[in-house]
């Protein structure tokens, strides 16, 4: 059950929010999700709504395109990557939960680990779970570079670092890919298992690749997504 109610409905109509307009976009592009899955990400506007009001943690001018430049633009890595039961994934630098929140909703069996530096606003983090009922997404007040003693199957990141960055920061907490793949990948079948580092980046993006020293696999999310907000951007994946 959502919390305060009464006050997430008021703080969705201040803003203008219409959130069945908004949430379906997700089934626009997801078919098959179950009714649990729906009101989870339809609650999402209120909970957002009431905690940016508090914590910010989305840009103001930014909270009316919830679904459009947040939820959407996370689900880009579900658009392509087939997250697995019991997956260990890693959200580095998660803010308020993006990607991680919409990754969590749209793959129940998968373990997000949502980590930032910031306290508060892993705190947003809690109580947007807490409120759509996400029990497979924990918290970590940390920098990456701190972390030890911990292997995920992969890194995820939004919007975060550099590349070059992000790969020192993480790449030691990445299980070998080929590992990944052998435990998860079903035989014969041609789906792409998530793995390495993978990040939700825009723009121009050459001098930042040749910076990095290494060589991503790049999906351009126009390709996936017909909304203009998604030109130039992409999803790289460095293994």
């Amino acid at each position: 059950m959502v919390l305060l109610p009464d006050l997430f409905d008021g703080a969705c109509q201040i803003t203008g929010f219409n959130m069945e307009v908004n949430s379906g976009l997700i089934e626009k592009y997801f078919e098959g999700l179950t009714a649990l899955q729906k009101k989870q990400y339809e609650d999402l506007a209120a909970l957002y709504t009431y905690w940016n009001s508090r914590i910010n943690v989305i840009s103001r001018k930014d909270i009316e395109s919830l679904y459009l430049k947040h939820v959407l633009h996370s689900l880009a890595l579900a658009a392509i990557f087939d997250f697995k039961p019991g997956m260990q994934v890693m959200d580095i630098g998660s803010g308020g939960g993006f990607p991680s929140i919409p990754l969590a909703i749209m793959f129940p069996d998968t373990e997000f680990l949502a980590v930032d530096s910031i306290r508060k606003k892993l705190s947003v983090i809690e109580a947007v779970a807490n409120g759509v009922r996400i029990d497979n997404i924990q918290v970590l007040h940390s920098r990456a570079e701190d972390i030890r003693n911990r292997k995920f199957d992969c890194v995820v990141s939004r919007a975060v670092a550099p590349l070059k960055e992000l790969w020192q920061w993480t790449q030691k907490l990445i299980r070998n890919n080929s590992e990944v793949k052998k435990q998860y990948m079903t035989p014969g079948s041609d789906e792409t298992i998530p793995c390495g580092l993978i990040c939700l980046k825009g723009g121009d993006l050459a001098n930042e690749i040749s910076q990095s020293g290494k060589r991503p696999r790049i999906w351009e999310i126009e390709k996936l997504f017909e909304e203009e907000f998604f030109r130039d951007k992409y999803v790289l994946q460095v293994l």
